[in-house]
């Protein structure tokens, strides 16, 4: 008799693991997929800029954010008339070169025998405070600016829609600003990158869901490109 109890007791169990180990799958799967879609929804608004130095030396960091002022100057009038994310795209890829030749004509200015190298693509990103904004780490679309061996400090910023181009972006972020994030986000998910001060737990913790989630595909992304370089 106990002998069939303690089949049965096992029987149970097992069943108990099963249903929780298909639980843990389908929420595993569940969360990824809310991730993915909050930060393809976030990409899919945003165009973010990209620049990194040739090194961490003082002198490479130094001509980084000269670049920086110099694209940002020549990008401001042009992007800040644009209001559609289409339009946007289509303006940074047809003047891909002149962007190029404002970088250059920075470093050849400094004297450096490097060159800068600009592309347009999608791009992994950790998590980033603008202001009031908090943005998730994920892939976005963003214009890139690599200088020489692009082994230094990243510098970035959102282009579009155009913060990279305001006075402040430490403070709050105005209204039309906000406008322009309501017309491409869902009202969850300005939730969720909108840090009013007071943000909810379970808003929190839709953040934390992104976070992790994005920052392990790119880890795993990080993993297959060094796998392929090795190779």
């Amino acid at each position: 008799m106990q002998t069939v109890l303690h089949i049965k007791e096992r029987n149970i169990l097992k069943q108990l693991a099963v249903a929780l180990l298909y639980t843990s799958v389908f929420l595993v799967m569940l969360f990824g997929y809310y991730a993915e879609k909050v930060n393809q929804d976030l990409s899919d608004s945003m165009i973010r800029l990209h620049i990194v130095a040739n090194s961490d030396s003082i002198d490479d960091q130094a001509v980084k954010y000269r670049i920086r002022d110099a694209v940002i100057g020549y990008m401001t009038d042009k992007v800040n008339g644009l209001k559609d994310k289409g339009n946007a795209v289509s303006f940074i890829k047809n003047h891909m070169d002149e962007i190029e030749q404002v970088a250059n004509e920075v470093i050849a200015r400094e004297g450096m025998k490097e060159y800068a190298r600009v592309s347009f693509g999608k791009y992994p990103f950790p998590s980033k405070e603008y202001g009031n904004m908090i943005l998730p780490a994920g892939f976005y679309d963003a214009l890139k600016i690599e200088i020489g061996e692009a082994r230094g400090q990243n510098w970035w910023c959102v282009m579009f829609p155009p913060l990279c181009f305001t006075e402040d972006t430490k403070g709050t972020l105005d209204e039309e600003y906000i406008s322009l994030l309501k017309e491409e986000l869902s009202e969850e998910e300005l939730k969720i990158i909108i840090n009013d001060g007071d943000k909810e737990i379970p808003v929190e913790i839709k953040f934390k869901i992104v976070e992790i989630f994005q920052n392990s595909k790119m880890k795993l992304a990080g993993l297959f490109r060094g796998i392929i370089n090795i190779e």
